[in-house]
């Protein structure tokens, strides 16, 4: 089938509800990425925790399916929501749900996501299962956030965030204000970063940036455009974190079922790497049983102690949405996806990286579960900046030695690629095993 000729199919399925891998695509990746070259590469096949189940609500493109992942029942739909470890060992989830069989006026089911609550869920572990502990309030698209004083910040859609002392709250319902340029601005879907100095940066459904100089929810616009790529689009549910090299942006299109990509040095810069960051095909489990949800939104992204990302978790619906209805088979739930987390690099060269270095030596670090020394396949590796390496350019091995428990690589080739655009350099590889290695390090330009 013609690229044209997909996007129509997929439309068409559209109209009908119909649940299909095609999705319409104005964006095609481009041609020669290599395995680890784009962040769908990242997601892991999921593990099951209990018997794949039938006897529960769903198209069929959903069941059978693992009802202990994530968060999901047959009274309430789920939207939303991101995952925090919390200092009790437990995950927090912070979500909003509406029951199943509401109706609204002339509208009902997935419709009435306006009238929705927020509800805190914990788990053991990360991919859950999540169990609802507290009703906070109404409140749609909830993010949390804890700021520099310990204090927790819950972001929900409108002029609205939740405060609370603690994260079980008790929860105060406060007004958050926008100083902003731009009068065609939506807060819905707010996403927030803080800050080692205090501060706090939002960015909103359109992609323009945002900055709390006291971390509360008090913003000044600090961009003139949206950050998000100048492709013909219909983005929103913006995820941003922080690790400690650089910044990430993963933006969804709603419409075309993909998400997109970016890095930024600052939060303020972006910088739109290729590839797909997900689709409707990420969520596979152990054994190769797929869970074919017709769209992922609202995406979210547990971060470890380095502000490393190690899973991603999705809003999921089983049909177009106006097709779920009260009181039918159909309905929403939060998932959880683990990813493959990037290992910590530190570049060792004492001068700046520019087109005339020839050698650039990389300390790869060890860390509880990966040993550099015993699993790197050192022919496997490539470094340079992302756009070579993303497409099978860039240095290669030239040497390899140990450093206590770390391993130091020298690479060495005919280019690097890096210029004074690039923030991070990027690692690719494999382990020994055959399992996707990477990583970034930060330049010193």
């Amino acid at each position: 089938m013609t690229h044209k000729s997909l996007t129509l199919f997929s439309l068409f399925a559209l109209l009908l509800g119909i649940s299909t891998s095609l999705y319409a695509s104005d964006y095609v990746p481009p041609k020669g990425l290599v395995h680890g070259g784009s962040f769908i590469d990242r997601f892991l096949p999921v593990p099951v925790s209990g018997p794949l189940r039938s006897d529960v609500w769903g198209a069929t493109n959903v069941v059978p399916r693992d009802v202990n992942n994530g968060l999901e029942d047959a009274e309430y739909s789920y939207w939303g929501g991101n995952i925090i470890l919390g200092e009790d060992g437990k995950h927090h989830l912070f979500v909003c749900r509406w029951p199943e069989n509401n109706i609204k006026g002339k509208v009902s089911g997935h419709n009435t996501w306006w009238a929705a609550e927020v509800v805190h869920a914990i788990s053991d572990g990360p991919l859950g299962p999540y169990k609802v502990i507290d009703v906070i309030g109404p409140g749609v698209t909830p993010e949390i956030y804890r700021r520099q004083d310990g204090t927790f910040t819950i972001g929900i859609m409108g002029e609205m965030a939740y405060t609370g002392p603690t994260i079980n709250g008790p929860w105060t319902l406060i007004k958050a204000t926008f100083d902003s340029k731009k009068e065609e601005w939506d807060t819905h879907c707010r996403t927030y970063i803080p800050r080692a100095d205090g501060s706090l940066l939002m960015m909103n459904k359109n992609g323009f940036m945002f900055i709390s100089d006291n971390g509360e929810e008090h913003f000044r616009q600090v961009t003139e455009q949206s950050v998000y790529p100048k492709i013909e689009n219909d983005f929103e549910d913006p995820v941003m974190w922080k690790d400690e090299v650089q910044y990430h942006l993963v933006v969804n299109d709603w419409r075309r079922r993909y998400a997109l990509y970016m890095r930024s040095p600052d939060g303020i810069h972006w910088k739109w790497d290729p590839g797909y960051a997900y689709t409707p095909e990420v969520m596979k489990h152990e054994g190769g049983t797929k869970e074919q949800w017709y769209k992922f939104e609202r995406a979210k992204v547990l971060q470890d102690q380095y502000g490393r990302a190690t899973h991603m978790n999705f809003a999921v619906i089983d049909v177009i949405k106006d097709n779920d209805l009260a009181n039918d088979n159909h309905s929403s739930k939060n998932v959880v996806i683990p990813l493959v987390v990037p290992r910590r690099l530190q570049i060792l060269n004492t001068e700046p990286i520019t087109a005339g270095t020839k050698k650039i030596r990389v300390r790869i670090l060890a860390e509880d579960g990966f040993d550099p020394v015993e699993e790197v396949d050192l022919k496997s590796l490539t470094f340079g900046a992302p756009k070579a390496v993303d497409f099978g350019r860039g240095f290669t091995t030239l040497k390899s030695e140990t450093a206590g428990k770390d391993r130091v690589v020298t690479f060495a080739g005919s280019a690097h690629e890096i210029t004074a655009d690039d923030f991070a350099a990027k690692l690719i590889g494999r382990t020994k095993s055959g399992a996707l290695l990477f990583g970034y390090a930060k330049l010193s330009n």
